[in-house]
């Protein structure tokens, strides 16, 4: 149901409506085991989506895991995190082809313009320290 709640906000968003009423449905839900949960269901897709794809999505991760983050912005993230990760598109890509694709990155790119403020220095070094976990150590070219 969380993940319904959350992409519906998420599009409500995106068509620029109200979503208090929905926020009101979500704020019953505990949220924290939610987000954790999440956790587990990244790791695979990140690697197959690869180190790039996966930066965004983790950094979304630790923003919403702050408890400063408010109701609708944990929602909202949710939902772009659920939306890119779960097999379920409303333009799906077997059928809209690069339609199917465009989808997820303005669910991301939507997402980030809201809460970029919001990916501190200390969340970048997290993402970084997780993706090297993930798919090794990184070296940088100067």
């Amino acid at each position: 149901m969380l993940i319904t709640l959350s992409i519906l906000v998420l599009v409500y968003l995106v068509m620029g409506k109200d979503v208090k009423p929905i926020i009101e449905k979500v704020k019953s839900v505990d949220l924290t085991k939610k987000i954790r949960s999440l956790m587990e269901k990244l790791r695979p897709w990140a690697l197959k989506a690869g180190r790039v794809a996966a930066r965004p999505i983790l950094q979304f991760y630790y923003v919403l895991e702050d408890e400063n983050t408010s109701t609708l912005d944990k929602v909202m993230i949710y939902g772009a995190i659920a939306y890119v990760i779960f097999p379920l598109d409303l333009l799906p890509r077997s059928v809209f082809k690069l339609l199917g694709v465009l989808d997820d990155g303005v669910a991301v790119l939507f997402v980030y313009k809201r809460i970029k403020g919001r990916i501190t220095p200390e969340i970048v070094r997290r993402v970084e320290e997780r993706l090297d976990e993930w798919f090794g150590v990184e070296f940088e070219v100067v």
